[in-house]
């Protein structure tokens, strides 16, 4: 069985729809990729002045903390820092990604499997370096991912695509979310694909969706747009509908808004 370490950039993942991520569910990620999770780390910012200041901000700092905690996560906190840039404005910055290279690296001698997650680009170096240590490196990001790091990595998961990852404020766990990997544009359908479930291989590929079942804003829209999110490997959300002999049909299709935190 291999070796694995989780190493998360907790702030790149919450801003970019990863917000209210199960924890858990990562960890059985690894586990479906025939791993045993020796290391667990989660890199977040912690604004230390606001929430001495905020009773309220402070709790749910803490909560949030010991959630993650509970799941088996070690927490490597970066404290805020805010300073005055050259036009005078305040910047607040809290950035882990060195910690979490370096920290990445020298724990990787003890590893086979890497789990990295994040979209930031600037950690394409990082997975060059454990790769060129004979590591298996895999991304799960959500949106914003850096193309270049996506493509060196040896398998990326979408997070918006991993069951029970994150859950629609809205609709819970019950709408499906999948893209498109056919189209035809003059026709005005396509089919999707969805992941059924942690492995490299769990996907269900034969689910049709014509663009009449599918509206943007509530609004139904053309051919051209339609075939667009095929291009744009956009995320869509739907229900499924079982037809006569077995075949799925994708209806109440929209593309998927992810939640930012507040």
């Amino acid at each position: 069985m291999l070796k694995a370490g989780i190493f998360l950039d907790v702030e790149n993942l919450s801003r970019n729809g990863g917000w209210g991520m199960r924890y858990v569910v990562l960890r059985e990620l690894v586990q479906a990729q025939g791993a045993i999770v020796l290391r667990a780390n989660a890199y977040l910012a912690v604004d230390r002045e606001r929430e001495q200041e905020d009773d309220d901000a402070r709790q749910r700092g803490e909560e949030y903390r010991n959630a993650i905690r509970r799941m088996g996560f070690h927490l490597i906190p970066k404290e805020v820092l805010r300073y005055r840039d050259s036009k005078g404005e305040l910047v607040t910055k809290a950035n882990a990604d060195l910690d979490l290279a370096v920290e990445a690296l020298l724990q990787a001698d003890n590893l086979d499997y890497v789990l990295l997650g994040t979209g930031d680009g600037d950690f394409l170096r990082l997975v060059r370096a454990l790769q060129g240590r004979g590591k298996r490196v895999d991304l799960l990001s959500f949106a914003n991912t850096s193309r270049l790091l996506r493509q060196e990595v040896d398998y990326y998961f979408s997070g918006f695509l991993v069951p029970g990852l994150v859950a629609d404020a809205a609709n819970g766990d019950r709408k499906k979310r999948g893209v498109m990997y056919s189209v035809n544009e003059s026709k005005g359908y396509g089919f999707l694909s969805i992941r059924t479930g942690f492995g490299p291989t769990d996907f269900q590929s034969d689910i049709f969706l014509h663009i009449r079942d599918f509206t943007r804003n509530e609004e139904t829209v053309d051919n051209a747009h339609f075939a667009l999110l095929k291009t744009r490997e956009a995320i869509l959300q739907f229900d499924l509908e079982q037809q006569a002999g077995g075949k799925l049909k994708a209806i109440n299709a929209t593309e998927f808004q992810f939640a930012r935190p507040g």
